[in-house]
């Protein structure tokens, strides 16, 4: 790309939080048609890009500040003769996520239109630029989760939206010439890398029905407060948990005396307990079901004091609440803390209390980890952190008064921390609520119709309406409707209901408010959200509000779903749908864990997506940008972190294991060994120190996230874990392949010398004889494990660690998993369980599990696979909650096993130009269905059992191209009628 153009900005604040930032160009055209036009284009943080008033793109995908993505969009087809009109919004985080670093603010962007005529013409962004702060977005909504941005509060009535055809009715005065920030190749954007995947889908998906109708009252009020930046600001740069000890504080002042209720709606561990007039309560003792939590408090008329007590840990989940009284109040700020600022909010903070470098435990795995040795209803240790005393002190204040000697610690809380409102409590919590009947009319107008829905609310109610997607979907929401102005729409998206209980999303806040202009207009949301059920209040309206439709634009890799799978069992049918939508719905920019709540790519999970993702879609060029995205977390650590490219500095080493298998799998599957070669030295890199870290018994010793399954596995954070080098030991064999195929077996040797080592270490020191399996794992202070997980035992016979005896006893177990042992609490952990399987030849076992652990995902009507089986569902706070989250990309185990061993198919040669077709078929009668190739085509499969008077014979049909060589194999004990047809 020849980049003449340059990075603009405003000359307002370098990065400022959560700001919506305008910009445009108008431009002539003459003389000539246009033969093609190209704009290439990156912002920071994200940017959605219109030419003449059509949105035509969005982005820039994912990618470290180091190689900043642009993406380049074909506009042609938009351009016209006479005057152009290219506009961009651009959203600026101003925080770091799991999916981007903090950076400045930036946009960068170049036209070049090729004339019929043979001109080129160049335009770029520069000084001509103007620019503007949109003023319809409020700066101050709340974070979603510590994982995504913000969620968006906008005013339809603050800004003229025609800006994006370069016209604007009001607000002209406001813009202003953008500056130059920089050049191409600039700090903090030296390297500039077109986006090396196709642009993602958006396909207009429409509710199915309208779940309930209710008329509501909402609460007296209700706001978010970010504790974690207002706790710790410089926390805006990174995203690590960060733990803090202190308190909120606050005036209400109350018209008359009164009961109240206070409502904690968010699922925040580092609050430990509330006071209100000197009247203590510790959080584990408030009412509701968990995680809402509410106190039923006196108001006196005049001024009350409230405080919240703050001692733990925090990943920025934001504080959610409320308080609800029948009489009018206001909140204040007690009269010594000096926030007559206009920024200030009415909340101080008085703290935070610091804890002593000394116990912080930081290291190159947790560099921001924080002390961790409290929280909840953990006692605090005395000897924690500095001014004990004063702490302790600050829980005798009753009165205002009493809060004058503490006025040095104290400090205001900016507003940019504090929401105007939660919406996210505003829907979860209303004060009153009575279903209605719901009409068919306006059941029916709520579809894709012409007509729209016309909801009524009565003066000091809400109506609200729950939608139903039909199945979880990820992407953009876009509405119509015709209302007064100040007529407000509060939207809500969630994943899960039943029997009128809903699971609501405590550590994300998937809300958007819009507050209506006069008339019919249409938004359309610039933030993703995953759901399938939302949740849309209209309050303040002054006529009836006509809806006229409400779609979600559904958005992911363009994949052709080629796999098909097809059998003689209905459950496992369904089971391999849901697989297949779970897949498609978590590939973004790239793989994500799920579409709600995280949005994040975890590379370890990514390992068994790419293989799920071969059966059904075929796609490789994903695969290989996310592979190549994990290298670039070596500035955090040269162990590279588990989830890229994210400020949270975190490392579990399964998952960089995983990464690397995913590699070599990736070359196998391509045969591209220009890949291997690219991505080997930095394998290898990484590699290499985790082989520095081995102790003087030869095993890996390690403080980190040593995780693997959800379930009670023995996996301390620091010590020998047992799984984690036995996946080590396979890993370092894969290195050695993957050193081949780039072409440097010999730098290879000595990861295959290294694994064998690593096997004999494991079986010596982390097998016991009594229980006849491998212990768990052996403590830092040298404690031998007294777990035995069916977890360790899998990873130990997979990755060839368990031989002879131990290997035949390992297979009883995988055939029957005594009791007492730990079980498997994931649908992840079921993928390493069934590759066990397989290996064994019991693909009865392995269909006999999906029936069971993915059937009851399919009972309880699931469109997409659970995170996790429920046993072990966030140590199920409810009982009603299955699951946290209910699409998870890393659960669709099925959607491979299904291809690869029912229908059979297997690659026998790199890069599939050998297949072997040898179906399983367990307990089944037939099956049918398709398998992609890398290259492109398919392998299509049917097989049929017959028994007969002389004998069990097996029918197959193989449809391969002609290029492929085929090889056929019937099951044991079966004769064999195949046929092979040429594609």
């Amino acid at each position: 790309m020849n980049w003449q153009a340059s990075w603009i900005w405003s000359g307002m604040e370098k990065s400022p939080r959560n700001e919506w930032r305008c910009f445009k160009h108008s431009f002539e055209l003459r003389n000539g048609g246009i033969k093609e036009a190209k704009i290439a284009i990156t912002a920071d943080s994200r940017y959605v890009l219109h030419v003449n008033g059509k949105q035509c793109g969005r982005g820039p995908i994912r990618s470290w500040p180091a190689e900043q993505s642009y993406n380049i969009h074909n506009v042609a087809h938009l351009l016209q003769e006479g005057e152009n009109t290219i506009a961009v919004l651009v959203m600026h985080y101003g925080v770091s996520t799991f999916q981007y670093l903090l950076s400045q603010g930036g946009l960068l962007a170049q036209l070049d239109v090729e004339m019929a005529s043979g001109q080129i013409l160049t335009i770029g962004t520069d000084e001509r630029w103007l620019t503007a702060k949109h003023a319809g977005y409020d700066t101050r909504s709340q974070r979603m989760s510590t994982q995504l941005g913000f969620s968006e509060s906008v005013d339809a009535r603050a800004w003229d939206e025609n800006w994006k055809r370069g016209t604007c009715a009001s607000g002209s005065d406001q813009w202003v010439r953008a500056i130059t920030v920089g050049k191409p190749g600039d700090e903090p954007w030296p390297s500039l890398l077109g986006s090396p995947i196709l642009p993602l889908t958006e396909e207009p998906v429409w509710p199915v029905r309208i779940e309930s109708l209710k008329e509501t009252t909402p609460v007296s009020f209700t706001t978010a407060i970010d504790i974690r930046n207002a706790m710790d600001p410089g926390s805006v740069g990174h995203a690590n948990p960060v733990s803090f000890v202190g308190y909120v504080a606050v005036v209400i002042r109350a018209s008359e005396e009164t009961e109240a209720t206070l409502g904690i709606l968010s699922r925040f561990h580092a609050l430990r307990g509330i006071s209100l007039g000197g009247e203590y309560r510790a959080a584990s003792d408030m009412e509701g079901e968990q995680p809402e939590r509410y106190a039923r408090l006196r108001l006196n008329q005049g001024d009350n004091l409230l405080w919240l007590d703050f001692a733990g840990s925090d990943h920025g989940t934001g504080l959610h609440f409320g308080i609800d009284c029948e009489v009018a109040f206001e909140l204040v700020s007690p009269p010594f803390a000096n926030n007559a600022e206009e920024d200030s909010s009415p909340f101080v903070l008085i703290g935070p209390f610091t804890t002593h470098e000394s116990i912080d435990h930081r290291d190159e795995v947790h560099p921001l980890s924080g002390y961790e040795g409290f929280g909840g209803s953990k006692a605090l240790d005395e000897d924690a952190f500095e001014h004990f005393d004063v702490y302790k002190s600050f829980r005798s204040v009753r009165e205002v008064a009493g809060l004058s000697r503490f006025a040095a610690l104290a400090k205001p809380i900016p507003n940019s921390l504090v929401s105007r409102a939660s919406m996210f409590a505003r829907s979860i919590w209303k004060r009153e609520e009575r279903s209605l009947l719901i009409p068919m009319n306006l059941q029916s107008a709520c579809m894709a119709n012409s007509e729209p829905a016309v909801i009524i609310s009565r003066t000091g109610s809400e109506t609200e309406l729950i939608l139903d997607f039909g199945k979880m979907w990820s992407g953009y929401l876009r509405f119509e409707v015709d209302a007064p102005a100040g007529t407000m729409l509060d939207f809500y998206g969630y994943e899960y209901m039943k029997d009128g209980w809903r699971q609501d999303t405590y550590i994300l806040d998937n809300t958007l408010r819009y507050v209506c202009k006069e008339g019919r207009q249409t938004y359309e949301s610039p933030v993703r959200r995953g759901l399938r059920y939302l949740m849309v209040t209209v309050s303040n309206t002054t006529r009836p509000v006509k809806l006229y439709g409400v779609q979600l634009l559904q958005s992911n890799y363009p994949v052709a779903e080629i796999g098909r799978f097809h059998s003689s069992d209905t459950l496992l049918n369904d089971i391999w749908e849901i697989s297949k939508h779970t897949t498609r719905l978590c590939m973004e920019d790239t793989f994500v864990d799920c579409p709600a709540y995280e949005q994040a790519f975890w590379v370890g999970d990514s390992r068994n997506e790419a293989l799920v993702n071969y059966y059904l879609f075929g796609e490789t060029d994903m695969v290989k940008h996310c592979l190549e995205l994990v290298p670039g977390s070596r500035f955090q650590t040269p162990l590279y972190t588990d989830q890229v490219p994210s400020g949270w500095s975190s490392v579990i080493p399964n998952w960089t294991f995983f990464w690397a298998i995913a590699c070599l799998e990736v070359v196998e599957h391509t045969a591209d060994t220009t890949f291997a070669k690219e991505i080997w030295p930095k394998v290898r890199f990484t590699l290499e120190h985790y082989l520095d870290r081995l102790d003087d018994r030869g095993l890996l010793f390690i403080r980190g996230w040593n995780l693997l399954d959800w379930a009670p596995i023995d996996q301390p954070r620091n010590g020998v874990v047992t799984h984690q080098n036995a996946i080590l030991a396979r890993t370092l064999k894969a290195a050695a392949k993957l050193a081949e195929a780039a072409g440097e077996a010999s730098q290879g040797i000595r990861f295959e010398e290294a694994s064998e080592r690593l096997a004999a270490a494991i079986n010596e020191h982390l097998w016991c004889e009594e229980r006849q399996a491998y212990i768990d794992c052996l403590h830092a202070e040298g404690r031998r494990s007294d777990t035995i997980s069916i977890q360790t035992q899998i990873i130990a016979f997979l990755n060839g660690i368990a031989e002879g005896d131990r290997k035949s006893r390992i297979a009883n177990y995988l055939a029957q998993v005594p009791d007492d042992f730990v079980q498997i609490g994931s649908p992840f952990m079921a993928f390493f369980y069934y590759e066990a399987l397989e290996e064994l030849g019991r693909f009865d076992l392995m269909l006999d599990d999906m029936r069971e652990n993915f059937g009851q995902m399919i009972e309880h009507e699931a469109t997409t696979c659970w995170e996790m089986y429920p046993d072990y569902a966030d140590n199920r706070p409810n009982p009603k909650m299955l699951t946290r989250s209910h699409c998870h990309a890393w659960s669709a185990a099925p959607g491979y096993f299904l291809g690869a061993c029912v229908l059979g198919v297997r690659k026998a040669s790199v890069g599939w130009r050998k297949v072997r077709v040898a179906p399983q078929p367990a307990n089944l009668k037939w099956a049918r269905g398709a398998v992609p190739l890398p290259d492109g085509g398919r392998i299509d499969v049917a097989w049929r059992l017959k028994e007969e008077s002389g004998g069990r014979r097996f029918e197959l049909e193989v449809h391969a191209p002609e290029s492929i060589v085929v090889e056929m194999v019937a099951p044991k004990g079966y004769e064999a009628d195949a046929l092979l047809r040429r594609l």
